[in-house]
């Protein structure tokens, strides 16, 4: 038997196919081979056709059943990751009203900001443990002021991962972790947010039925199953946002757990077992796939816009033509730690929800000409990065955080030994860097609700160890570097 796993992202989507009875993947694949594309009518703008998701949803299935040979109807179940936060409209023939206003659209920030001080920030803080800022509640009310002949044909509003589960299945329905991403859960009385519908002025009727996140969510219709090169029948069985679907994907389930990503933005994502908030809204809370009234599972997501992009920056702006990143890990390896006095502050990619909202840009510190070297750049690049990882964490455990694991996958920071080790010994805890995709963590998931596996921990059970990051005997080094690092950044942000 085999699980069929999907994440929908917004550069492309991925599938893979997990053996049901290894647990491992056998087989995985993206389309469009290049970047979707992207709609931005105005500066701030972003905006896809729901459409082209399920084209390379098609596309890419095909693909994959072609090069494996495999059996449609041994395909068991179906798992859907997808990109957080957008907003998908519908009508009552489930033909899409205008284009997904998807994550990274700010065009509703004022509205969210308003919202916030009209409920009460108290009521939106321990309610909904977040602002209403720019999600997709908000995003809802800006088609509502802006576009009401469009509002007035709404049947019901999606998730991402909602409209393709209606794709696939012809039926449509939410699940509590979506309406959380969308700022439309009380976590409070564990129902759907009266204070945010009715500030808003939506009604209720058009919030998709809600269902379990591991449940039969419908199953293939023979159209989608003609168009997919699937078999009609196969159940939808789970499905949550890109974030909540990698910390699955790497085994974070339990209180103080944390699952980190470091691709162009870090982001570190920690599981705990009741309601908590930041007052000054640094951080969101999100119910984590295994979220209920009776077990309260809820992940902390604290987002760093300016991580992998700065050390980019560095290797195409300031390294010699031609050097890889393991040339520049190579050459900063030699530097000791601290950088001989130099730092950088990697927030020169918008404004920082970590810092408050503020746009402080990126900044390089006590460069000496006659001491620091292109090595000293590069090594000061990977420790800024890191330093903002501890900067945040400390955010997280002034909540009550007490970490007790910290797992990641291979991605591009994570692979760097200086980043990963000032992070491991700065926190006092190991890393472990996991072998996995989001796809491949959605189709484990879907064997829960298709009956394949009895529990979270089975479902993921094989997963590869890649490697293990320990904290070494250097922490007054890396302590007495972070100290004049965020010396730095107070001076930044206090200006």
């Amino acid at each position: 038997m085999y699980l069929l796993g999907y994440d929908i992202g917004s550069s492309s989507v991925k599938v893979a196919i997990v053996d049901s009875q290894t647990g491992r993947a056998v087989a995985s694949t993206q389309q469009p081979k290049k970047e979707m594309s992207m709609i931005a009518h105005q500066s701030g703008w972003a905006e896809q056709q729901p459409e082209d998701w399920w084209k390379n949803i098609c596309l890419a299935t095909k693909e994959i059943i072609a090069d494996t040979r495999i059996n449609p109807n041994e395909i068991k179940g179906i798992g859907i990751g997808y990109q957080m936060h957008g907003l998908v409209l519908v009508d009552k023939d489930q033909n899409v009203l205008r284009p997904s206003i998807i994550w990274c659209d700010s065009r509703s920030v004022e509205i969210g900001n308003v919202a916030y001080k009209n409920i009460g920030e108290e009521i939106c803080l321990s309610h909904m443990l977040n602002s209403p800022g720019n999600f997709t509640a908000s995003k809802l009310r800006w088609v509502q002021q802006n576009e009401p002949d469009i509002y007035s044909k709404i049947h019901k509003i999606m998730l991402p991962g909602d409209y393709i589960a209606m794709k696939l299945t012809g039926e449509i329905s939410t699940t509590v972790s979506g309406l959380s991403e969308g700022i439309f859960w009380d976590f409070k009385n564990e129902n759907l947010s009266n204070h945010v519908i009715d500030h808003y002025e939506f009604s209720a009727d058009i919030i998709s039925p809600i269902k379990e996140t591991f449940s039969n969510q419908g199953e293939l219709t023979q159209s989608a199953a003609i168009e997919c090169g699937l078999s009609e029948g196969i159940p939808v069985t789970y499905k949550a946002g890109d974030q909540p679907n990698n910390a699955l994907s790497l085994g974070v389930f339990d209180a103080n757990e944390v699952a980190a990503t470091g691709g162009t933005s870090g982001v570190i994502y920690a599981v705990v077992d009741k309601p908590k908030y930041d007052l000054k809204s640094r951080v969101n809370g999100f119910a984590h796939v295994n979220h209920s009234k009776n077990q309260r599972r809820i992940g902390i997501l604290l987002c760093i816009n300016g991580t992998g992009i700065q050390y980019a920056w560095v290797r195409e702006n300031a390294a010699l033509n031609g050097l890889s990143y393991t040339d520049l890990e190579a050459a900063a390896s030699q530097i000791d730690i601290g950088s001989d006095g130099l730092s950088m502050l990697p927030f020169g990619n918008g404004a920082e929800r970590m810092l408050e909202n503020k746009n402080i840009g990126a900044h390089i510190n006590g460069l000496e000409f006659n001491i620091h070297k292109r090595a000293h750049l590069y090594r000061a690049a990977l420790e800024g990065i890191a330093f903002s990882f501890f900067y945040g964490f400390k955010i997280l455990s002034d909540l009550g955080l007490d970490i007790s694991s910290m797992k990641v996958g291979n991605d591009n920071l994570f692979q760097s030994h200086i980043f990963s080790n000032t992070v491991s010994t700065l926190l006092g805890t190991k890393i472990d860097v996991i072998k996995t995709t989001g796809a491949v963590g959605a189709a484990q998931a879907s064997g829960i609700g298709a009956g394949v596996y009895k529990s979270l921990k089975e479902a993921t059970a094989q997963r590869d160890l890649i490697k293990t990051y320990e904290p070494d005997n250097q922490l007054s080094q890396y302590k007495e570097a972070y100290i004049k690092w965020e010396e730095a950044l107070k001076k930044q942000m206090n200006r």
